[in-house]
């Protein structure tokens, strides 16, 4: 007998094996637990289909700027917080229950190897789907996604000791207001002195204004605010941690409020032709606005970049902040000047 293969019968075939699919999944017999784990030429199948996908995607859809190895502290203290649970890190195993997922989350200091860096840029900012591992908390903080990179790049050879030095500071004495380890944690990148640890991305917040503190933690934590470890790190802390901590911080001796240096154009006149206020009309003494005067070069003019490429803050539907504006309005050309200038208006940089 013999049958012939048309279009119709085909199709019927098709229509056919598409509803068995769906039989078969209504009926619950598909077996989704974790503990069952995957078959072996599926979990190869998964697991090469995302290679495949990163590779692809990451070719045209990454920056150029992919790595930065100068702020290991900011990447070690998020990788510590949100990522060590999961993947491990030097002499910290990671969590058994975690490990019991589908898949495991891998050992990164073994894996990463075999990913470029533009990969890992794309891995780490875009997350990857049906394993676990998260989006980047923002998106539009590339620059910290740099930091993880560079961080991640030097897994392999890390020893406990340099990951300890890295996310650790020397205990304190105890201060009342806070839970068990959330000073701590701040402290891991902010330092017990509130000076940053001597890392150009973080910023120095003793002697801050500590109501700008207080309405910062505020806004990282319902993510009116973008950075990935300041988002994690606020989210869990109450209403009255987060006073506690601006508090804190505020107290210490740092940042001053001496006014801005007249030096700079910007700083004191503004650029009337570009609509672009002096920086002085609200970073000045008695105004609500965070004392920047002596805060360190490099996040100055990282936020200020940030502030002009804030996706966030274009959108018609949401109110419109400030700084964003302003900041498109400053000729990229004189960023660096204008950091450089406000960092050197205090004998802080002394200190350090």
């Amino acid at each position: 007998m013999t049958v012939h293969l048309t279009w119709k019968r085909a199709l019927a075939a098709l229509v056919t094996l598409g509803l068995a699919g769906l039989l078969f999944a209504w009926s619950g017999l598909f077996q989704i637990s974790a503990s069952s784990g995957h078959w072996k030429i599926t979990d190869w199948f998964l697991h090469w289909t995302m290679q495949n996908s990163v590779r692809t995607y990451s070719t045209f859809q990454t920056p150029e700027d992919v790595r930065d190895d100068n702020g290991l502290i900011s990447a070690a203290g998020h990788f510590r917080q949100a990522c060590q649970v999961c993947h491990g890190a030097p002499g910290a195993p990671p969590s058994p229950q975690m490990q019991a997922a589908t898949p495991p989350a891998p050992d990164l200091a073994r894996t990463v190897q075999h990913y470029d860096d533009a990969e890992l840029f794309w891995i780490v900012q875009h997350g990857v789907k049906y394993t676990g591992m998260p989006a980047w908390p923002s998106l539009d903080r590339p620059d910290e996604v740099r930091r993880m990179v560079g961080f991640l790049r030097r897994l392999p050879e890390m020893t406990p000791r340099q990951y300890r030095n890295l996310t650790q500071v020397p205990a304190e004495p105890t201060v009342s207001g806070f839970r068990p380890r959330v000073l701590e944690s701040c402290a891991g990148c902010h330092g017990t002195d509130g000076l940053g640890r001597k890392q150009d991305d973080i910023p120095v917040l003793a002697g801050q204004n500590p109501a700008y503190l207080l309405q910062s933690l505020r806004d990282y934590a319902s993510g009116k605010r973008a950075s990935g470890p300041m988002q994690v790190a606020a989210a869990p802390l109450s209403d009255a941690e987060m006073e506690a901590l601006a508090d804190h911080f505020a107290a210490m001796p740092g940042l001053e409020d001496i006014g801005l240096p007249e030096a700079n154009p910007i700083l004191s006149a503004g650029l009337p032709g570009e609509q672009l206020p002096a920086c002085s009309r609200c970073h000045a003494p008695d105004k609500p606005a965070p004392l920047i005067a002596g805060q360190r070069t490099t996040y100055l003019a990282d936020r200020l970049r940030n502030w002009r490429g804030e996706k966030t803050m274009i959108d018609a539907n949401k109110p419109q902040l400030p700084m964003p504006v302003i900041a498109r309005r400053i000729p990229e050309e004189e960023i660096e000047g204008l950091a450089k200038a406000l960092s050197e208006a205090t004998p802080l940089n002394q200190r350090d």
